[in-house]
C-alpha cells in the first residue's frame, strides 16, 4: 500500500482527497502540526506527497526544497495560485507535477498515479548507461563524469535518459512531455523548457556544455562527442 503525505491546510479538501484515495487503497497521512512538517515527512517516509503552497509557519516552496533535499519522493504542488511564474518555480525546485485548485479528485488520482509509477519504472532499471565517459546510474538518478558525481531529480533523469538513448536524433517536445508527463495536454509548455534547462546546467557542473541543443518549434537533441 502506497502512502501518501497530504500537506494541506483545508481540514474539509483533507477529508474529500483522504476519503477518496483511501477508496483506492492509498494510506493517506495528514499533518498533524505544521512546525513540525519536516519531522513528520521523515518519520512517515511516503511514497509520494501532495504539497499546498499557502501553509501556516512555512510556504510550500520552501517544504518542496527540502523534501527534495531529503528525498526523491514523487511531490505533486496543489495549489490556488495559477500564475506561470509560480508553476515554474515549483518545478525548479524539484516538484514532479503542479496541479491548480480546484481540481477534480478524478484528476488527482491519474497524476499520482502516473507519477508512481513512473518512479517504479526508474527504479525497478538497475542497469547504467554510459556514453563517451558519461554514466547514468538508474538506481539513484545520479550521473557521473571524469570522477565526478551529481544527482538529478527523477524527471531530469528521465529525460537526459531519453535523449542520451536516441543520440543524434531530434525527439519533439511533445514526445519528451509524455514521457514526463502523461496528460501533457494539461501540462504548461515551459516546465519542459525548464525541467532541459536544469538538466543543462547539471551537465555543466560536470564539464559538459552545449550537449542539448535546441531545435526551435521542433525539440531537443543530445550530440555528444562521436
Amino acid at each position: 500500500m502506497y502512502k501518501i503525505f497530504l500537506v494541506e491546510d483545508d481540514e474539509k479538501l483533507n477529508e474529500h482527497i483522504k476519503e477518496y484515495l483511501q477508496m483506492y487503497d492509498y494510506e493517506v497521512y495528514v499533518v498533524e502540526d505544521f512546525k513540525n512538517t519536516e519531522k513528520e515527512f521523515e518519520f512517515i517516509n511516503p511514497d509520494l506527497v501532495l504539497l499546498d503552497i499557502n501553509l501556516p509557519y512555512s510556504d510550500g516552496f520552501y517544504l518542496c526544497r527540502v523534501f527534495r533535499k531529503k528525498s526523491n519522493v514523487p511531490i505533486i504542488i496543489t495549489s490556488a495560485r495559477t500564475a506561470e511564474i509560480e508553476q515554474i518555480m515549483g518545478i525548479e525546485l524539484g516538484a514532479d507535477d503542479y496541479i491548480t485548485k480546484p481540481f477534480s479528485l478524478k484528476m488527482l488520482l491519474t497524476k499520482i498515479s502516473a507519477a508512481l509509477r513512473r518512479t517504479n519504472e526508474l527504479s525497478n532499471d538497475k542497469k547504467s548507461l554510459k556514453i563517451n565517459g558519461l554514466e547514468l546510474k538508474e538506481s539513484n538518478f545520479r550521473i557521473n563524469y571524469k570522477d565526478r558525481e551529481i544527482e538529478l531529480s527523477k524527471n531530469e533523469f528521465a529525460l537526459l535518459k531519453k535523449l542520451v538513448e536516441n543520440k543524434d536524433v531530434i525527439l519533439k517536445r511533445e514526445t519528451l512531455l509524455e514521457l514526463i508527463w502523461d496528460d501533457s495536454e494539461f501540462v504548461n509548455d515551459n516546465t519542459l523548457t525548464v525541467n532541459i534547462t536544469r538538466v543543462k546546467n547539471k551537465l555543466k557542473e560536470l564539464g559538459i556544455e552545449d550537449v542539448i541543443k535546441t531545435k526551435r518549434g521542433v525539440g531537443y537533441v543530445f550530440a555528444f562527442g562521436k
